[in-house]
């Protein structure tokens, strides 16, 4: 399914930037928001510094209010700066080195630019600063790269926590279901419009990876570092060109199943 962008709901529009590769699917979306009745725009996770790509948010954005991450990594967060200091606005992270300006970002936060309000939900997990941000006028939520329009993310061990993503997985699930959220609107790859069914499959998908990894570790030789070779196992189906990230997630497997519960 190829992806390229656009504008969804009353408020969203997304404008894709031109890095893809095996980690970034078709590449970063930065997402601008604004209300219809405003000039003014929030740009969520302006991207790589790309002049190109900071043009068409341009075009997109207009007058931009403020930039928000969703967390630290530089595909998300490599053009922050430059991008706020072109408008004369802050970024708002939850990070305080990716921050400009005295505001930062963080659970329950409102950021309210006109009639648009965006309600600020730690989701830590893939890293330990990822956000997700509800936009209740259009039933969306921006999850960066907690949930992904296609396949599923990498837990990055060890700034990233098995069990404070499988929390934030259901935190998610129980606020959609609460709130009636539909969409999801994701850092990399397209938009999902069933937002409990995309939930329900991330929560089942961890499940069986962490029973597979269980497995693969009770019936492999006994070694001081089992990452490698349990990724050759349970991730044998898959690209090897991505085991490297797989074996991030494997470690925080193991890191969760090592944990006292």
């Amino acid at each position: 399914m190829s992806w390229d962008g656009g504008s969804f709901g009353d408020t969203g529009t997304c404008v894709l930037a031109p890095n893809a590769d095996v980690m970034t699917l078709d590449g970063t979306n930065t997402w601008v928001l604004r209300d219809p009745s405003s000039s003014r725009s929030v740009v969520v996770d302006p991207g790589p510094s790309i002049p190109s790509h900071l043009d068409a948010v341009d075009a997109a954005a207009g007058d931009v209010a403020v930039v928000l991450l969703t967390h630290h990594h530089a595909d998300h967060s490599e053009a922050a700066r430059e991008y706020a200091e072109r408008h004369g606005c802050g970024v708002r992270a939850l990070d305080p080195a990716h921050r400009l300006g005295s505001e930062g970002l963080g659970e329950a936060d409102v950021v309210s630019v006109g009639d648009l309000e965006v309600h600020v939900v730690a989701t830590p997990g893939h890293t330990a600063d990822s956000l997700s941000f509800v936009v209740p006028q259009d039933r969306a939520v921006l999850t960066g790269d907690t949930v992904l329009g296609r396949g599923t993310t990498v837990v990055a061990h060890p700034d990233g926590q098995l069990g404070a993503y499988l929390s934030s997985l259901q935190r998610l699930h129980a606020l959609c279901g609460e709130q009636g959220i539909a969409s999801v609107w994701p850092g990399h790859g397209p938009v999902i419009d069933d937002a409990l069914g995309a939930l329900d499959f991330y929560l089942a998908h961890r499940k069986q990876r962490l029973d597979q990894v269980r497995d693969a570790l009770r019936d492999l030789p006994p070694t001081d570092d089992p990452a490698r070779a349990i990724v050759e196992v349970v991730y044998a189906d898959v690209d090897p060109v991505l085991w490297g990230a797989a074996e991030l997630s494997v470690r925080a497997q193991l890191a969760h199943l090592a944990s006292p519960k």
